[in-house]
């Protein structure tokens, strides 16, 4: 075993046709392990896990950390998880091993590994690229082991697709966070040209929806709490911003920021609450769309059945990418489109990320550096 698990030394060995590319891997790894339901996360040695035929083991150098990584410490959605469970669904790495029927992976590869680490790939919603809805979908960090270790498993058809000009540690972010909020994007159905409200724009979610909202055309209205939120979302572009702390009237509010007083085409909700889930069907446009995304624990989502009706207002979820996603998303990121503001720190300071993160002190995301 090497000294230092987290090294992976390639060697290269020459034949007469080819030149084979190889990884010393070991045997123990560093990771953060949730050992009872509610954690905290515990920093230990584990082994390596080899992968099956159909599977790649990543070598991780950084992984972002998500809210969803606190909620599956803590047990707040109504699914089953592993226990006990590595979290994290950020990874950005290269692959070390892979399985025997893996042939469009090649070791060596920058790939990430995201919240849907695998899919069954035969069922009627892989069929037609809504893998994220299989029944037998794996979940990185949740259903299955995650990212916040050294060497990690994932199904070679679901790792996203790293350009070798890209940066790991700041791409990782975007596997989650930029993802998703693009998938909302698409989900509205909006065009170039069009207004959508962004519900928790000033976030780490909001800043990055807010950008690839700009790259697709469109006009931005930010939803926040306070000047500091206010300051970040006009750097960013954002044409409109409305203060839900200090407006006497959010509705109306919303509706006049838009150019001809109708609301929003489009509405984002990335909120971590639940009032900004009722009140959008109210400003929003007739014939819009309010996408979910955000996921409140406990909440409902309620709208006037009157208006929705005579208004043909469209309310809908949004969950996570599929693989074309993936590529799109990374490929705004790659092009220069998208900064996903990070700050890095040691695996070992995963449980002090979770305090910041509980206490509402993070502007942007942090990036676990597994690297050394």
């Amino acid at each position: 075993m090497s000294s230092n698990p987290s090294r992976t030394i390639p060697t290269t060995t020459h034949t007469s046709r080819t030149i084979i590319m190889s990884y010393e891997v070991p045997e123990q790894q560093w990771a953060q392990v949730i050992e009872k339901s509610g954690g905290p996360p515990v920093y230990k040695q584990i082994p390596v896990a080899k992968p099956a035929a159909d599977e790649v083991l990543v070598n991780i150098k950084y992984s972002g950390v998500c809210h969803t990584d606190l909620h599956a410490m803590k047990g707040d959605w109504p699914l089953d998880r592993k226990l006990p469970l590595v979290g994290g669904h950020e990874g950005a790495g290269v692959v070390v091993a892979r399985g025997e029927l893996v042939k469009d992976v090649e070791l060596g590869d920058r790939v990430g590994v995201k919240w849907l680490n695998g899919s069954c790939l035969a069922c009627s919603f892989c069929e037609q690229a809504d893998e994220p809805l299989c029944a037998d979908a794996q979940l990185s960090g949740y259903t299955v082991d995650g990212t916040f270790q050294q060497y990690c498993i994932a199904k070679a058809a679901h790792v996203a697709r790293i350009p070798k000009d890209v940066a790991l540690d700041a791409i990782a972010p975007v596997l989650c966070a930029g993802i998703t909020v693009y998938k909302g994007l698409k989900e509205s159905g909006i065009r170039p040209g069009q207004s959508v409200a962004i519900v928790g724009a000033g976030g780490g979610l909001g800043s990055l929806a807010q950008q690839y909202a700009k790259a697709m055309g469109l006009r931005i209205i930010s939803i926040d709490g306070g000047e500091e939120k206010r300051a970040m979302c006009e750097q960013l572009g954002s044409d409109a911003y409305v203060d839900f702390l200090a407006s006497k009237d959010v509705v109306a509010d919303v509706r006049a920021a838009t150019e001809d007083g109708l609301g929003p085409h489009a509405v984002l909700l990335l909120a971590v609450s639940e009032k900004p889930f009722q009140q959008a069907a109210e400003y929003v446009r007739s014939r819009g769309v309010v996408v979910a995304i955000g996921l409140p624990a406990g909440a409902y989502l309620r709208a006037p059945v009157f208006q929705s009706v005579v208004r043909m207002i469209t309310i809908k979820g949004s969950y996570v990418g599929n693989r074309r996603d993936t590529a799109e998303a990374i490929e705004f990121f790659r092009r220069g489109l998208i900064k996903a503001p990070f700050k890095t720190v040691p695996l070992s300071d995963l449980a002090k990320v979770y305090e910041l993160m509980e206490q509402g002190k993070i502007a942007g995301r942090y990036v676990l550096d597994l690297s050394k």
